[in-house]
């Protein structure tokens, strides 16, 4: 029997934001996906990807998790004894929950409770997430527990605040002539370090001030007109926080994305946002018009995640 796959995620708001208890939303990307296989080929990818489980497993027998919640992890390390592996696309470094999606998976095949995500109630989605920042603690040292959530479920999660998370429907078009797209910056991202910078900067009062009464208004105005597919507050919005994002996040924006973060701005003919904690990976654009966006961001990988 072949396991599920596990999509990755797209976090479309709240990078940083949702530290400080600001709204954020994010979206499965089944562009990208990983799942839970036994090696026949034992190829380097195959080994290491076992190494990896086998430290994981180690990991996850020391935690002491709520009986609602717990996970076999005498079978998990059988299976991993008999080559178990991590098939997955999903790039590392890229704000994509590469290992978020790791994380779902080893926790539906293992967990003793079968859950339908779909019957998931709010309640029991805020425990969830809580177990899921603990079994993610082991790739980042902390974590919300987001990412493996969103991969697990599969479906769109409203974060609505620190605590509470809420399933939303959000409606896929295929064609439109506005988009929200990915761009390649062309260099890997490491939360750590960026997530740091960000503290540090939380020790600055004009920061945590700009913070809380410009970002997180922003960034829940976007949210809250993206999920009414109120177009033209929502761009309005949305130049704000990539303008604050430019002036306040600039460490965080790779050196490669500088000027055309900037020019989408100066044109109003896109506009950028970081997509997870920056430094790195992908960086997340949003255009009324997709084609005159394209042809300015030419010599960019870009990848299309949403049309309207």
């Amino acid at each position: 029997m072949t396991n599920p796959l596990f999509y990755a995620k797209i976090l479309l708001f709240g990078e940083y934001g949702i530290i400080e208890d600001s709204q954020g939303l994010t979206l499965p990307y089944s562009f990208y996906k990983g799942t839970l296989k036994f090696s026949e080929t034992q190829s380097d990818f195959e080994k290491e990807s076992n190494r990896h489980l086998k430290k994981y497993a180690d990991f996850l027998a020391t935690l002491d998790l709520p009986e609602a919640f717990r996970m076999d992890i005498h079978a998990f390390v059988a299976d991993i004894d008999n080559g178990l592996f991590f098939d997955s696309n999903i790039p590392q470094g890229y704000g994509v929950g590469s290992s978020g999606a790791l994380v779902a998976a080893v926790f539906e095949k293992y967990s003793y409770i079968r859950r339908n995500p779909e019957e998931i109630s709010k309640d029991e989605l805020k425990e969830l997430k809580k177990v899921f920042g603990k079994l993610e603690s082991f790739f980042h040292g902390t974590s919300s527990g987001i990412d493996p959530l969103i991969c697990y479920m599969n479906l769109p999660i409203l974060i609505e605040n620190k605590e509470n998370v809420d399933k939303v429907s959000i409606q896929m078009a295929q064609q439109g002539k506005g988009a929200v797209f990915l761009i390649d910056s062309g260099s890997v991202g490491e939360t750590g370090p960026m997530i740091q910078i960000f503290f540090e900067k939380m020790k600055t009062e004009g920061f945590r001030k700009t913070l809380k009464e410009e970002f997180i208004r922003y960034n829940n105005a976007c949210i809250d007109a993206f999920l009414r597919k109120d177009i033209n507050p929502f761009f309005r919005n949305l130049k704000k926080l990539s303008v604050w994002a430019y002036e306040h996040f600039r460490p965080m924006i790779p050196e490669s994305i500088y000027n055309i973060w900037k020019n989408g701005i100066d044109t109003n003919a896109y506009y950028l946002k970081l997509c997870g904690s920056g430094g790195g990976g992908y960086i997340l654009g949003f255009t009324k018009d997709y084609a005159r966006a394209e042809k300015m961001l030419e010599g960019f990988h870009k990848e299309v995640i949403y049309r309207f």
